[in-house]
């Protein structure tokens, strides 16, 4: 016969009202992990069509950020290259005298140059500078629509890897598996997948941009570009496609954890 009462106390440590049973269990940020990533190499080809919104979206933003980029890298390189000309036209215009002449003619006319050429400039630019910051908010405004649908099929490719999935988590809950366990499995899928997704957008997008000014200007303009200024994009368009990924998956993470254990395991897909 089973002693009830050692059993409490084994159990729980103190009388019959420890004796209670653990109806869930709390696994530990590896076990999730773990767990998440199995999932992703299971369903593949859903996680590559979930990931595929993430890497037009990033690559598109990546895209327009290095191409701002190397446009500016080209204009510096030729303006750089038109001042090292005029210097050097000026210099054989003075008669091989660098010293007085060279120092002396450009001051007659390059001052006046400069100081006649901007005030023409700003003039005749205006409509130029408002064209370019029209472009921009257009810009913009497709980026920023791009992201908009890439969050709105990563939310439904993730609703629908859910409903695939009820028996599943149903098996869970019924095996002690916490709420919040659940959620954290969602999440950390969501997380992986936008971040290889954003990193594959991120290559797409440069290698675009590359590809094109290399054909333009030659291969030789990666000497002309910032790199820091194009690693900073690249790691925002990183935390970007991450981040849209990740809140993307919360609504379907929350529906997946509330679903009772008894209506789960009676869906069939």
């Amino acid at each position: 016969m089973m002693d009830v009462k050692k059993l409490a106390q084994v159990a729980g440590g103190g009388g019959y009202k420890s004796l209670r049973v653990q109806a869930q269990i709390s696994l530990p940020w590896s076990d999730a992990f773990r767990i998440s990533i199995k999932s992703v190499v299971l369903r593949l080809g859903r996680a590559a069509i979930t990931a595929t919104g993430i890497i037009l979206g990033v690559a598109f933003l990546t895209y327009v950020w290095s191409d701002r980029i190397f446009s500016e890298g080209v204009s510096k390189a030729r303006a750089q290259q038109e001042q090292t000309l005029a210097a050097a036209a000026e210099a054989v215009r003075g008669g091989g005298k660098p010293t007085t002449g060279a120092t002396e003619t450009p001051a007659g006319t390059a001052t006046l140059g400069a100081a006649e050429t901007p005030a023409g400039e700003s003039s005749a630019s205006t409509p130029a500078d408002s064209e370019e910051r029209e472009k921009r908010a257009r810009t913009t405004w497709l980026v920023i629509m791009s992201l908009l649908v890439c969050g709105i099929g990563i939310t439904n490719s993730m609703l629908m890897s859910v409903t695939e999935r009820f028996q599943e988590i149903g098996t869970m809950k019924c095996l002690g598996a916490l709420d919040s366990f659940i959620v954290r499995l969602f999440l950390i899928e969501s997380l992986v997948v936008g971040a290889l997704g954003s990193a594959a957008g991120i290559v797409v997008g440069f290698l675009f941009v590359l590809l094109y000014y290399g054909l333009k200007a030659g291969f030789s303009v990666t000497a002309k570009i910032d790199w820091g200024e194009l690693s900073g994009y690249v790691l925002l368009a990183l935390a970007i496609g991450t981040a849209l990924s990740l809140a993307s998956a919360i609504p379907p993470a929350i529906r997946a954890a509330q679903m009772p254990a008894a209506a789960a395991l009676r869906t069939e897909i």
